[in-house]
Parts: structure tokens; C-alpha cells; sequence
């Protein structure tokens, strides 16, 4: 008698740490987000652009800076099997963005507004709103050099802000000059810190030579002295920087937007001048800044481009949606317009039929189905209802079904008494089913 084979249980598999899947309701509050800043972008006159999350590792290298934190030690980098081409999971979207601009020659007939939503990706120790998938939404104006384009950026994020009901956010500022500028505040710097060598850590040392500008950012307790000390760039900067920021500055007062000049603001990709900034909070611990960015006037001919000026900001949506829920602000999340309770599986037909009608009306409908055991119970099925965040019930009932009629009931005002409506004067009462009237 053959031995009965008994197949091993397979071993459960788990998602990539750092890397997380956003489930539902969740992903409500995903869909609400990206929806609000498509509106918001539309009303800019901002287009969408989608580029791969792969892109040449020289792209980062070359746009980013050698001596960064995310080229250095974050960037997901591999040899392609197949043609051994450096390969990178998109670590920001920025210089993905101007290397698609280029290719494609869309600055041909002038500046181009641009957005862009999805995922980033970075190796570093995943903690509250800092993962290693992350999601982006950025903003990229190119082709547009003046300061006004600037203040244009900052504006449209900071009505985001009150769209989405937060207002414990600050506006820090900053300039980076121009190269020329930024050289001479650089031999200032390695001169500053040179004569302090002892305080610096390792980190420090191996940069001063390298990128002096990242010291200024610098978390490490026992060289903020040292760093506070440091020549600022604002004493290097001509007459053309500074007015540029003075013109940023008078548009942002003009608007009511409060803000902050905070010289060390440096951010961490070497593709900056003029202009940098960032949008904090104190709200999520050290992870405050939920939304930042700058002018970067030489990224794109550094990608092989015609000279262009370029400014934006990209914001993290993990934090911004923590933010949300920190803030106790209102989520404006879709909720199901209806759903619908069935007495009788024979009667699918016809009640699908109206479900049909009704989504390509607008309306955002749901059923309940019939399981292992068969049509669920009435009672069953209301609390289901409920439990969907439907604001209407439709009942399919026999006595309905029977008279072609539908039981329309308000879910969330027991006040409001019931209707029995007719189906087939489905489009007239359609509408009234909306959440939002």
C-alpha cells in the first residue's frame, strides 16, 4: 500500500522591512491626498509626468553629489544581469524628472510645470514617517528663472496646507548664492572648521575636503558649537542673490505667509543654489519636515541638457498623512455613496442592473454577496451597510422586487424617514444619493 504523500505547508512569506503595503480603509486616505493635490495642481496649470523608479546610477551620482549621505550610504544600486548597466531604485524624483526633460526635449518651446506622484526608495533604518519605500509628490517648474516662480512653489504648498486643515507648519528659508559664491564661503568654511579639528568626528574630517556645506548639517551634540560659529554664506552673497531673496521674501508677506530665514538650512543634494527651504513641524519628532526643496539652476546641463533654470519641493506623503491624523484635522476621505441590501439571490439580476445604472451615473454603490451559506440576513447585511461608511442604504426586498421599487434609507440621520422609489425613475432620483449634497 502506497505511503500517503501529505504536500508541506508552505513557508509564510513577508514583505520587505521598511517596505509596506497600505491597505484599506488606509488607502482611502492615499486616494483622498493624491485627489486634493491633482486639483491643486490643475488649478497651477502644473502637468503630470510618470518616470521609471529605475534609473542609470550615474543620474544620482552626477546630480545628487558623490558626498552625500544618500548616494554614499542609501541608494539601492545594481548591476543589471543581462548588459551590466548601474541600475538605482529612484531615491528622489527630482533628477529623474529633469533627465526625462532632457531626453525628450520639453523645454523646446518653453518652461514646463510639472508633478509627479510615487515611490522612492532609500536603505536606511526604517522609523515613524521613514521608510524605506516611501511616497513622493513633488512639484518641478523648469525653464523659469525668476524669484517670483519661486514664491509661486512655496505658495501652492502652503495652500495645501490649509486645504488639508493643518497649520502647525513653518516656512523655514534660506539661499545657497551661486557657485562663484559659495566657493569663497567654502574656503571659509574649511578654514573655520581646520582650526577646530579636535571637535570634529570622523564624518566630519573625511568631508571637510570634500563637501564643507554638509558640516553645517551636522546632529552630532559636541560640534554645534563649532557649527554655529561657522561663517554663514548670507555675508558672501552679491547684490543679485540677495535680491532675488529679498523678491521671495516681499511675495510671500504680500500673500500673509509667515516664514523664517534659517542660515544652516543647507539640504542634502549638491544640485541647489539660491533658493532652499523647508516645511517643518514639531509635531512628528525628529522626522519634522514634511515638505522641501529649492532652486536648482545648473541640474539640468549637469544631465546633458541646454542650460536651464529650474526650481521645486517634493513632500513626503507618509508624513503629511501622519500629520493629518497628529493634527486631529478632518480627513477627507470618499465614502460610498450607497449599498445595496438584497432579500433574494435570484433577484442579482435585475438589482445589478441598477447598480450598473447608478456607477455610470457618479454614484459609488457596493452590495453584499452571497456566501458558502447562501444570501446573508437582512439584519446581517444592515450592519454591513453600516459599517461601510454608505450614507444610504437600497433595500431589494421582496415586496420591492415585486412593485419594481427600491427602499432608499438614511444611514447616518435616523430622522430622515425612508422613500420607496420607483427603478424606473432611477435617473431622476440618482443624484440625491451623492454624499457631498
Amino acid at each position: 500500500m502506497d505511503e500517503k504523500v501529505v504536500p508541506r505547508k508552505a513557508e509564510r512569506l513577508v514583505g520587505v522591512k521598511g517596505m509596506n503595503d497600505i491597505l484599506p480603509p488606509e488607502s482611502a486616505q492615499w486616494e483622498s491626498l493624491e485627489q486634493i493635490v491633482r486639483a491643486l495642481m490643475r488649478r497651477h496649470g502644473y502637468e503630470n509626468i510618470r518616470t521609471p523608479i529605475v534609473e542609470p546610477t550615474a543620474l544620482f551620482v552626477r546630480g545628487l553629489g558623490e558626498v552625500t549621505d544618500i548616494v554614499e550610504k542609501e541608494m539601492y544600486s545594481f548591476e543589471d544581469r543581462l548588459n551590466g548597466e548601474a541600475l538605482t531604485l529612484r531615491p528622489e524624483n527630482t533628477a529623474g524628472v529633469v533627465r526625462a526633460v532632457v531626453e525628450h526635449s520639453l523645454l523646446y518651446n518653453g518652461g514646463k510645470r510639472l508633478y509627479y506622484m510615487g515611490p522612492m526608495f532609500r536603505h536606511e533604518r526604517p522609523q515613524r514617517g521613514r521608510y524605506r519605500q516611501f511616497q513622493q509628490i513633488g512639484a518641478e517648474a523648469l525653464g523659469f528663472g525668476g524669484p517670483e516662480v519661486d514664491a509661486e512653489v512655496m505658495l501652492m504648498a502652503h495652500a495645501l496646507w490649509a486645504e488639508l486643515g493643518l497649520t502647525d507648519i513653518e516656512l523655514q528659508l534660506n539661499t545657497l548664492g551661486q557657485p562663484e559664491e559659495r566657493k569663497l564661503h567654502r574656503a571659509a568654511l574649511i578654514a573655520h572648521f581646520e582650526s577646530h579639528v579636535d571637535v570634529l568626528d570622523e564624518e566630519a574630517k573625511r568631508r571637510l575636503h570634500l563637501n564643507p556645506l554638509r558640516l553645517l548639517d551636522s546632529k552630532n551634540p559636541a560640534m554645534q558649537t563649532v557649527v554655529e560659529s561657522a561663517p554663514r554664506l548670507l555675508e558672501f552673497l552679491g547684490e543679485q542673490s540677495k535680491a532675488h531673496l529679498d523678491q521671495v521674501c516681499a511675495i510671500l508677506k504680500a500673500n500673509g505667509v509667515a516664514y523664517r530665514i534659517n542660515p544652516r538650512l543647507v539640504r542634502g543634494m549638491d544640485y541647489y543654489n539660491l533658493t532652499v527651504f523647508e516645511f517643518v513641524t514639531t509635531r512628528l519628532g525628529s522626522q519634522g519636515t514634511v515638505c522641501a526643496g529649492g532652486r536648482y539652476d545648473y541640474l539640468v546641463e549637469q544631465v546633458g541638457g541646454k542650460p536651464a533654470p529650474a526650481v521645486g519641493w517634493a513632500m513626503g506623503v507618509e508624513r503629511v498623512l501622519e500629520l493629518i491624523k497628529e493634527s486631529g484635522a478632518k480627513s477627507a476621505i470618499a465614502a460610498l455613496d450607497a449599498y445595496a441590501i438584497v432579500g433574494d439571490a435570484k433577484d442579482f439580476p435585475r438589482v445589478m442592473l441598477c447598480l450598473q445604472q447608478l456607477r455610470a451615473l457618479g454614484i459609488s454603490v457596493q452590495m453584499q454577496s452571497t456566501g458558502a451559506e447562501g444570501m446573508a440576513s437582512l439584519k446581517s447585511q444592515f450592519k454591513k451597510a453600516d459599517a461601510s461608511g454608505a450614507r444610504y442604504a437600497l433595500v431589494f426586498g421582496k415586496d420591492e422586487m415585486v412593485n419594481d421599487h427600491v427602499t432608499i434609507k438614511d444611514l447616518r440621520n435616523s430622522e430622515q424617514t425612508q422613500q420607496l422609489l420607483p427603478l424606473q425613475d432611477l435617473n431622476r432620483w440618482a443624484k440625491g444619493l451623492q454624499s457631498a449634497t
